[in-house]
Parts: C-alpha cells; sequence; structure tokens
C-alpha cells in the first residue's frame, strides 16, 4: 500500500488512481533558459523515485513533463521580463537558441543521474492554441478581465477555493505583500492569462508572439501547465510534482483556472519537494556556489554519487549540500559497487524479508534514507551471498543506483604518464622506509593536479577539486 504525503491535504493518504492501475502524471518541467543546478536536479531525481516506486507497485504510468520556453517573467507576480528574452539577451543567442541549448543541458543532466525520460514531453510554444482555447472558456464563463496595455487576467476573487492549496489567509495578503503591485488589478492575487506584446513605441520587439482574440502577445507562465497537462492526461489528473517554491503562486493558479474551466477538481495529490542549499546558503552565482551535475563531474565525482547523497534526505526535508558529504556518499556507493562485483555467485533468489521491509519503507512516502539503511543491513547480514546479490539487484531498480552494471569513476580517470612514474616511486620510498622523500613526491603529484590516498584496499589516486 503506497502512501503519499498530499499538499493539499496536508497529510499522508493512500494512494488510489482514478483508473485502477493506471496513473496519470505531471511535472513542472524547467524553464529552459539557463542552466539547471544540483538543486533543480534533486527535485527531477525525486520524481524519478515516485514512478519508479509506483511501478515497483504495480502502475502503469504516464508521466507527462513540459518544458517552458516562453511566458515564465522574471517575477512570479506577472511584471519584469520574460526570463528566455533575457537569456538570450544574457548568452547573445536567439530566444530558440538558447531554449534548444538549456534543455539539452537538462537532459544530459537527468541521463547523468539515470533519470527516466517522461513518456510525453511539451513544449508552451508547441501548445500556444490550446492555451488560448482554455482563456477562452474562462472568458466565457466570466472569470476574466482585460488591464488595456497588459494582458488578460483571471479574477481570483471568483474562486472560493482559490487557497485551498497555499492555505494562506487572504485577509492577510495586501497589496505587495505576496506580488508585485500592477495598476488595474482587481485582487491582489489576480494573476495573468495572456500578456500583450509592448507596442512599438520604443519598446523592444518580442522574439516570441503570436496572434490570439486578444491581440498579439504570448501566454502567461501558469495557463501553460494547466492546458498542456489536461491536454494528454484529461480533466482530472492523479498526481502532479513540482518545487515547494511552486506551491503559493503557479500550482494555486493552475488549480483556479482549470477548475473554473472544468468544474471539477483539477489534481487529487500534490507531490512537492524541498529545496537544496549549498553549506547552508542558498545557491547563487554571486555567492560561488552554483553548481550544475556537469560541475560535480569536473571535480572528479560520479554523478551517481550525487543521486546516492539525494537520497539519503526525505524529499520533503531541505538538504544541506557539501563536498564533504558528497565524498562519503561517492565512498559507500563505490563500496556498494565493489560489494556486488565481490560475490561469485549472483544467482539467487531475493530474500523477501528484506524486500518486504524495503517496499514498506518506499511505501511510507518514500522514504529512501530508511530504504537505503535496510539495504546496508541485508549486505551486512549472514543470508548467502547469491540471496545478497539478487536482492540487491532488485533494490537498485527501484533506486536507479546503477549499481550492477556502472563503472567506478575512478576507473575512468586519465592519469599522465608522468603522475603514474611519481606514484610508482613514491611506493618504492615508502617500501624503503624513506617517509620524508616520499612525502616530497606526493607535493609534486598534487603540483600536477591529483591527490593520492592510502587505503587499506591500496593507493587512491584522484583528480584534486
Amino acid at each position: 500500500m503506497l502512501r503519499l504525503y498530499n499538499t493539499l491535504t496536508h497529510t499522508i493518504e493512500e494512494f488510489k488512481p482514478l483508473h485502477d492501475l493506471e496513473v496519470g502524471m505531471y511535472s513542472c518541467g524547467p524553464t529552459v533558459y539557463d542552466y539547471q543546478h544540483i538543486g533543480h536536479m534533486r527535485r527531477y531525481v525525486g520524481d524519478d523515485i515516485l514512478i519508479r516506486v509506483l511501478q515497483w507497485n504495480g502502475y502503469t504510468i504516464k508521466h507527462v513533463m513540459n518544458i517552458t520556453d516562453v511566458g515564465h517573467l522574471t517575477s512570479d507576480s506577472d511584471s519584469g521580463e520574460d526570463k528566455m528574452e533575457k537569456g538570450a539577451k544574457k548568452f547573445g543567442l536567439s530566444v530558440w537558441d538558447i531554449a534548444q541549448k538549456f534543455e539539452k543541458q537538462f537532459f544530459d543532466s537527468t541521463d547523468m543521474l539515470n533519470i527516466l525520460r517522461p513518456d510525453v514531453l511539451m513544449h508552451a510554444t508547441d501548445y500556444i492554441d490550446e492555451q488560448i482555447a482554455l482563456i477562452q472558456v474562462l472568458e466565457k464563463k466570466g472569470y476574466t478581465y482585460t488591464i488595456d496595455g497588459d494582458g488578460i487576467y483571471f479574477d481570483t476573487s471568483k474562486f472560493p477555493g482559490y487557497f485551498k492549496l497555499s492555505r494562506q489567509n487572504p485577509e492577510e495578503l495586501k497589496k505587495g505583500a505576496r506580488v508585485e503591485f500592477i495598476e488595474g488589478k482587481k485582487n491582489p492575487a489576480d494573476f495573468a492569462l495572456w500578456k500583450f506584446s509592448p507596442e512599438e513605441n520604443g519598446s523592444e520587439k518580442r522574439q516570441m508572439e503570436w496572434e490570439s482574440p486578444w491581440g498579439i502577445g504570448f501566454p502567461g507562465w501558469h495557463i501553460e501547465c494547466s492546458a498542456m497537462s489536461m491536454a494528454e492526461l484529461g480533466e482530472t489528473l492523479d498526481i502532479h510534482t513540482g518545487g515547494i517554491d511552486h506551491i503559493a503562486i503557479h500550482h494555486t493558479n493552475e488549480i483556479a483556472q482549470a477548475e473554473c474551466a472544468t468544474g471539477k477538481e483539477f489534481v487529487r495529490f500534490w507531490v512537492h519537494h524541498n529545496f537544496l542549499v549549498v553549506e547552508n546558503q542558498k545557491m547563487s552565482k554571486s555567492l560561488g556556489n552554483f553548481y550544475t551535475v556537469q560541475d560535480v563531474e569536473k571535480k572528479g565525482f560520479d554523478p551517481m554519487a550525487l543521486r546516492y547523497l539525494y537520497l539519503q534526505t526525505h524529499y520533503r526535508q531541505e538538504m544541506n549540500f557539501t563536498w564533504e558529504a558528497l565524498e562519503a556518499a561517492q565512498t559507500a556507493y563505490h563500496k556498494l559497487i565493489r560489494e556486488y562485483r565481490l560475490f561469485t555467485d549472483k544467482n539467487g533468489v531475493p530474500s523477501k524479508e528484506y524486500l518486504e521491509a524495503f517496499t514498506d519503507a518506499l511505501n511510507d512516502d518514500l522514504n529512501t534514507s530508511k530504504a537505503m539503511s535496510i539495504l546496508w543491513e541485508m549486505l551486512k547480514s549472514d543470508i548467502p551471498e547469491n540471496i545478497k546479490a539478487a536482492t540487491l539487484h532488485d533494490m537498485d531498480g527501484v533506486l536507479g543506483l546503477q549499481i550492477i552494471d556502472r563503472e567506478l569513476v575512478e576507473e575512468k580517470i586519465e592519469v599522465p604518464e608522468e603522475v603514474q612514474k611519481l606514484v610508482a616511486k613514491r611506493e618504492e620510498l615508502r617500501k624503503a622506509g624513506k617517509y620524508e622523500e616520499a612525502d616530497k613526491v606526493r607535493k609534486g603529484i598534487a603540483d600536477l593536479g591529483f591527490t593520492i590516498d592510502d587505503t587499506k584496499d591500496g593507493t587512491r589516486l584522484k583528480p584534486l577539486k
């Protein structure tokens, strides 16, 4: 029995899809205007675990993800520049090239972390007609109004359930407290469904704009997710995922426009992932602590060690990333790989006892840290090695760590011949008891960009971070 925390009800509930064993799941995808960092990737690993656990429980999943390539403004409150247009200026490329560049970086990152690809990938720019059609339904039902020179807005006062997801107190929602004030808005929480392109009175022409019943413009960020998710999954979704930063505005607005248009419940289970911070600080380029999965690999780490590290913290808890923690995760991860390789007999039947405990942990709101502790408990037990191998194989399929066939990262390191000679020379000096000279050679190795560790398993060489 899978139980998940539902943000809508603030309780852990037994998961039951609308249609027996078929699950429709929508994930808010990236806004492809800049690099996706390890905080973003933690969330997508969390979604991946959810999908694998659903499959482990016998469900068939249709996983839909959007790519936001238009409409996401620098402020969630419908002001500021379109992030895509801003990214194009920053990198000196067209909006379309920026979208392609950073979509590739996103999927390169997910592939490095063994994240399953979505069944359906939807680009916002491919579904403009569907978004316009949804706005027209809302307009016909009387939920919209126009702000001259700005756009078409949703009137939140006409939807009594507007705050049911965020549970904010509308009386405490003052202009400027949650959103920037825009002249002409009837209520502070009202949001744009369609934005008008700037008139050619000195304003720079947008690269992305479309004809609509209201004039030339572009869709708001929120309308795209409602329109696209319902186009693929129907008017009621089983699961919708995203970061906790989307609760108060983006997901709240999705619910409002979808439920007012259809008269039906939009999403049954809302699953939200918490933030990742670096050394207890918010990730920021200005602080020099903004890292991508590619950065992790360049520093000599196996990206799958990062996945291992993610799984040690529950998805609803804030995670503090440190390089020391990643180092420890990589050591543990590589130990798992070596443990499996040392099994001489891998043809066994999985342990029912350990698999049940493992499943119970994951079915308890995706408790990955507990599931991993059960994995290690199993490996340290006295059950036969062929049973351990088979059990580890099944557990790995759910955790997605590629323990069974992963190539160790140190096996892929290219060590220059000069460094190899120094390592050999240092070993000779150590054997001869000339430790002071051996330490000088170690410093020479460091000068060439490598560090050397002496372990019980022998000498370990790796690039300096």
